[in-house]
């Protein structure tokens, strides 16, 4: 069995089951968003894809984070199998887990707290990785990889724990020291982006959080609760040293009411990529976009 047709058989499986857990929990899924009048910020990624039609600009969507915002509410709980464009730079190439064009599997819940969705991402992901076992175990085992089995609830480490412990690198570090997913909790608040609510008993400390893979594989999931109130989501976009008028569709949308909600979101190819052992996350598509190198098609 070629290697990529192994990295399809998984993908299948790992979409499929991600659709049968989440409509056993009550999820209905999204029609994804290409085109946008404003997304993500994502200040690590600093160049924006962006095309011109109708008499304007539309940003190529890096995230349905606002998106997911205005979706609940009119579904408590949506999920969506998003294509996401971030214009990585051509050096993350070399870290194996950039593409510039990935999907990415986003969820939101209406009136959820963190703890409830880092509940929901365990379980997610395990019964992702026994469906992932029970139907494509033996193929990968021709390949040499076994599909782990971890118990729940998975450890957690403080952002400020991590960094005080491995340094600069913490994240990296602390993937490549667990043999079990790991919790990464408590980012401050100017690591961040604006839209990650701030905790109201611990100023300065965000109610958000990211789940390592083990065995050096890196952020498998990243999500948390999100600011919904006019006044906040404003003085964080100020905070930040943002335009308020580059979010005008975000804010006239919390002045006409959002719901507190919280969520994340999952790097389709880089589940796949933990899940068949590969060095670089490109190996899981057969059309991979790796920043900095050119496309046959």
């Amino acid at each position: 069995m070629k290697r990529e047709f192994l990295a399809l058989e998984v993908t299948s499986v790992v979409l499929g089951a991600c659709r049968e857990f989440l409509a056993k929990e009550g999820f209905v899924e999204l029609l994804p968003v290409i085109l946008a009048p404003v997304t993500d910020p994502l200040r690590t990624t600093p160049e924006w894809a962006t095309i011109s039609a109708y008499g304007r600009s539309w940003y190529l969507t890096r995230s349905m984070i606002f998106h997911k915002q205005a979706a609940v509410r009119v579904h408590p709980k949506i999920f969506c199998f998003s294509p996401n464009v971030r214009l990585e730079p051509a050096e993350r190439a070399k870290t194996g887990r950039h593409l510039f064009e990935f999907v990415q599997l986003d969820l939101e819940v209406r009136g959820a707290s963190r703890e409830e969705v880092m509940d929901l991402g365990e379980r997610l992901l395990l019964h992702v990785l026994g469906e992932v076992r029970r139907e494509c175990g033996k193929d990968l085992r021709v390949w040499g990889r076994e599909v782990p089995e971890y118990s729940r609830p998975f450890p957690r480490v403080s952002w400020h724990e991590a960094r005080e412990e491995f340094g600069e690198d913490f994240e990296v570090e602390l993937s490549r020291k667990h043999k079990e997913p790991v919790w990464l909790v408590d980012f401050p608040i100017d690591q961040r982006e604006f839209y990650d609510r701030e905790d109201p008993e611990r100023p300065g400390i965000l109610r958000d959080m990211d789940l390592l893979y083990p065995e050096g594989y890196g952020e498998a999931l990243s999500g948390g609760e999100r600011e919904y109130q006019p006044e906040r989501i404003k003085a964080r976009i100020l905070r930040q040293g943002l335009s308020l008028d580059a979010f005008r569709p975000l804010l006239a949308l919390a002045e006409d009411g959002l719901h507190p909600s919280a969520g994340f979101g999952i790097g389709v190819e880089r589940l796949v990529r933990f899940l068949c052992g590969f060095s670089h996350v490109g190996e899981v598509r057969l059309f991979p976009r790796i920043p900095g190198e050119d496309a046959l098609l």
